[in-house]
C-alpha cells in the first residue's frame, strides 16, 4: 500500500498534462472552423488580380496603409487594403492574400496595424 500511494500524485500529474494539450488543440480547432466558416472571404480577391481589377470590382478600399518593403531588390513592395470584412495584400500591384478582419472588437485576435 505504501507503494501505490506516490503512484497517486504521480498519475495524477500525468492526466492533467495529457488533458492540456488536448484543451489547446480544441481553442485552435473552434478558430480555423471560425475562419473556414466565414462567408466573408467567398467573394474576395483571388490570388494574381491586378489593384485595378480590385477597385473596379470591389470598390475602393476603406482604408490603403502605407506601403512595406522595398528597400532591397529582393524585398517587394507590399501594398495593403483594407475593406470591411478582409484586409487584401498586394506585391508590387497582384494579390498575393486575402485574410479575414476581426468578427467583432472584443475577438481576441492579432494586434491593428500602427
Amino acid at each position: 500500500m505504501k507503494l501505490a500511494l506516490p503512484l497517486l500524485p504521480a498519475l495524477a500529474l500525468l492526466a492533467t498534462c495529457l488533458a492540456l494539450p488536448a484543451q489547446a488543440q480544441r481553442a485552435d480547432t473552434l478558430l480555423v472552423d471560425r475562419a473556414k466558416a466565414s462567408k466573408s472571404l467567398d467573394n474576395a480577391p483571388v490570388r494574381g488580380t491586378t489593384m485595378a481589377q480590385v477597385e473596379a470590382r470591389f470598390g475602393a478600399p476603406t482604408q490603403k496603409l502605407e506601403p512595406r518593403g522595398g528597400q532591397q531588390p529582393q524585398w517587394p513592395v507590399i501594398h495593403r487594403w483594407v475593406y470591411p470584412d478582409y484586409t487584401v495584400y498586394f506585391e508590387r500591384s497582384h494579390v498575393i492574400d486575402v485574410v479575414a478582419r476581426q468578427a467583432s472588437p472584443r475577438e481576441i485576435g492579432p494586434k491593428p496595424v500602427e
